[in-house]
């Protein structure tokens, strides 16, 4: 496993990170707690040290299972929690970090995220009750999620942002123009969410024959619809290609393509299979060459550009 300081902190975060949104149930179809603990453990023992989690991923559940799993574990990861967007008021702010602690058995989090804006709470007020929080040691660094350039910009003449973590894939792409750059430049560093599509760059909805069920929440979502399914095709072939030239899988390769964007310091990825845990951290093992790359880039651009097109999938 790598490990790559967060920002401009001496802290340090492994390279992929274990997103705990699944262990909350809610919209993913929720496994026992024993098997999330043991999840957690499996990461933790193949080096994984960022967790994160939320206190709107089943309404706390998701803090809780993670607060047993680490339970004497604490010292050795890096901790990451984040607000709910109905609480970005700084009346209901320092309740929910408290619950959070609770669920979490632990007195602070490494890493405390705004994790939606809200259009009804000034950022102002939401990262000045935060700041507030981080004088009085209950959160170690800021962060903030789902954020455009104009909100980021502002946060940070509060406090200081040492991360923001968006939706970034191969077929979410929106970060590049504006957001990278101004990280790079300010030393914030990026992380992604959705690593993987909620699955659609493992490949098993192109060429696995797997169909979503009706009461599967992503079988609305745009990148499942048939025919952006359809549009998306001609990537996965090309993924699938590089990945067979690598004896890999197409979601080593996505992760792959993720490291190689400069400013991205960890991977967020939520599974609660043993098998496709094993195979993400397997991508640490991918290096795909610059050709790759550039034609990953180009297949994906033209791709998005054809769902972004036809947004009803019609």
């Amino acid at each position: 496993m790598d490990y790559i300081n967060l920002g401009k902190t001496d802290s340090k975060v492994s390279k992929i990170g274990f997103g705990c949104w699944e262990m909350g149930g809610s919209q993913w179809e929720l496994v026992s707690d024993e098997v999330n603990i043991k999840a957690v453990h499996k990461a933790l023992d193949a080096g994984i040290t960022n967790f994160d989690t939320a206190e709107a991923y089943g309404n706390g559940h998701s803090e809780e299972v993670l607060g047993k799993a680490l339970e004497g574990k604490r010292k050795d990861i890096f901790l990451a929690t984040k607000v709910a967007k109905n609480n970005n008021h700084p009346r209901d702010l320092r309740n929910s970090i408290i619950n959070s602690l609770k669920r979490l058995q632990t007195d602070y989090v490494d890493l405390y995220y705004i994790h939606w804006p809200n259009p009804d709470v000034p950022v102002e007020d939401t990262m000045g009750e935060i700041v507030k929080l981080q004088e009085e040691g209950l959160v170690k660094h800021i962060g903030v999620s789902n954020f455009d350039l104009t909100l980021l910009k502002t946060a940070m003449k509060i406090g200081r942002v040492e991360v923001i973590q968006n939706e970034y894939s191969l077929l979410h792409r929106g970060l590049e123009k504006e957001i990278f750059p101004f990280c790079i430049e300010n030393s914030i560093s990026v992380m992604s969410y959705s690593s993987i599509a909620k699955g659609i760059l493992t490949g098993i909805f192109h060429f696995g024959g797997v169909k979503l069920k009706e009461n599967d929440f992503r079988f609305t979502r745009r990148l499942f619809l048939p025919a952006h399914i359809k549009a998306e095709t001609e990537l996965l072939e090309v993924m699938k290609n590089i990945a067979d030239s690598h004896q890999a899988t197409c979601s080593q390769i996505a992760l792959a393509w993720l490291f190689s964007k400069k400013g991205l310091v960890s991977a967020l990825v939520g599974t609660q299979s043993e098998k496709h845990f094993y195979e993400n951290i397997g991508a640490l093992n991918v290096s795909i060459s610059s050709q790759d790359i550039t034609l990953l880039d180009k297949i994906s651009a033209k791709v998005i550009a054809e769902i972004d097109g036809n947004p009803e999938g019609k």
